[in-house]
């Protein structure tokens, strides 16, 4: 039973209580009047809660007619038609002013729609520093110095995908028996299917965060943008990097790429060997798994030692600190692994290259895009002027073919 219709049953109880004693021309006895003063209290508390909902709707229907007014909102909407181009740009668009008019009022909470340097975790961002009592009139500089950013690709080498529900169920291929052959004009066609597929359901794991800002920080646009854009951001996509890889299905985590049930493996025999391991590695794919190989995954120091690698000649295999290889073809600052394309990243362990055909065998889905919330109700942010700033994202992660992947160890000892 709702409020509304909650509501209408207590009124109508409390009617009927009144209208007995009205029927028989007596007082409320005790008992009734008790009872009616009970329900008498509910109702003022539903009525209360009621107003309070239809006012928090019409404030959400009012920013969202806010944001299909807004020139450039809505890519293909009305106005400019130029959609957001960062994910900070479009929470501004759509709630930075309401945020700004909204500022200092308790329990506000302004979202936008889903988009298709660092601080300790406890911190808040503020504006401060300068000694009581004395004047503060320079202008603030709101440029950041940008903390190091890892380079993030691994969610670009795989497959992506939408998800309506809150799970994807799929089947997980395993060797595949028969196989297209020609044939003749009424001949039989052969059959073909996988071994033993497999069903398996992933459900969507949320990744999520949030940092809080003062309220000076809020009247600039421009700041707010690359706060979320550079900062809130950068973290969520790092985490998720770090889930879609090396996840391990326990609570709220997601079953990464390299901790699949029948995954491939490779070892290197040592320091010479490790070149060729990487490459007997993708040979396994491509016979064992049938597919392409389209990139593989390498810890930055892994790739260090391969990149300064010099032959008897003490000639770089990769290219020199001036030159391409053995003088030619120009620099290539960061040369791909056995032509194929390399993602260099700390997300994966040092000593294990994972490669794989990443595109045709696992697939990351998003349900909606990453979603962004400010609101000033958390703790104590409307008695201190905060507000806090929320951004997450619901993924999940089918790896229909373990075979199509292979994670090899390297072994640098001599």
């Amino acid at each position: 039973m709702n409020p509304k219709e909650r509501l209408a049953a207590l009124i109508k109880d409390a009617r009927g209580i009144a209208e007995k004693a009205k029927t028989e021309n007596r007082d409320l006895t005790t008992d009734e009047q008790t009872d009616l003063d009970g329900k008498m209290a509910e109702i003022t508390t539903l009525k209360e809660q009621i107003a309070a909902g239809e006012k928090s709707a019409a404030t959400l229907a009012a920013l969202d007619a806010m944001a299909a007014d807004a020139p450039g909102d809505i890519p293909g909407g009305g106005g400019d038609q130029v959609g957001a181009k960062s994910l900070g740009e479009h929470f501004v668009k759509h709630a930075h002013e309401s945020l700004v008019a909204k500022k200092g009022l308790s329990n506000v909470t302004v979202g936008a729609p889903d988009f298709t340097g660092r601080k300790a975790a406890a911190d808040n961002h503020v504006v401060g520093g300068w000694t009581e009592g004395v004047p503060y009139l320079t202008d603030f500089d709101r440029t950041i110095v940008q903390a190091p950013r890892v380079r993030l690709t691994i969610d670009d080498l795989l497959a992506q995908g939408p998800i309506s529900g809150n799970a994807i169920s799929y089947l997980v291929e395993s060797a595949l028996e028969g196989g297209f052959a020609t044939v003749a004009e009424g001949g039989a066609k052969p059959q073909m299917h996988f071994l033993n597929p497999t069903q398996k359901t992933d459900a969507l794991k949320k990744i999520a965060g949030f940092i809080t800002l003062t309220d000076e920080f809020l009247e600039d646009a421009d700041f707010l943008k690359t706060e979320i854009d550079t900062r809130l951001l950068y973290e969520l996509a790092y985490m998720q990097e770090q889930q879609l890889l090396n996840g391990n299905g326990t609570g709220q985590n997601l079953l990464g790429v390299l901790n699949r049930s029948g995954l491939q493996t490779e070892a290197s025999a040592g320091p010479d060997d490790n070149f060729d391991a990487v490459f007997r590695g993708m040979t396994k794919v491509e016979t064992n798994g049938q597919l392409p190989v389209d990139g593989l995954v390498i810890h930055p120091n892994d790739y260090q030692r391969f990149r300064l690698t010099k032959d008897g000649n003490q000639q770089y295999y990769g290219g020199g600190p001036f030159a391409g290889q053995y003088a030619n073809d120009g620099l290539v600052l960061q040369p791909p692994l056995w032509a194929q394309k390399t993602v260099v990243t700390p997300a994966i362990a040092e000593g294990t290259v994972a490669v794989g055909s990443w595109k045709l065998a696992a697939t990351a889905y998003r349900k909606g895009g990453v979603r962004v919330e400010a609101a000033t109700q958390h703790a104590s942010n409307f008695t201190n002027n905060l507000v806090t700033i929320r951004a997450e994202v619901r993924r999940a992660l089918a790896v229909r073919k373990p075979l199509g992947f292979c994670k090899v160890a390297l072994d640098w000892t001599a």
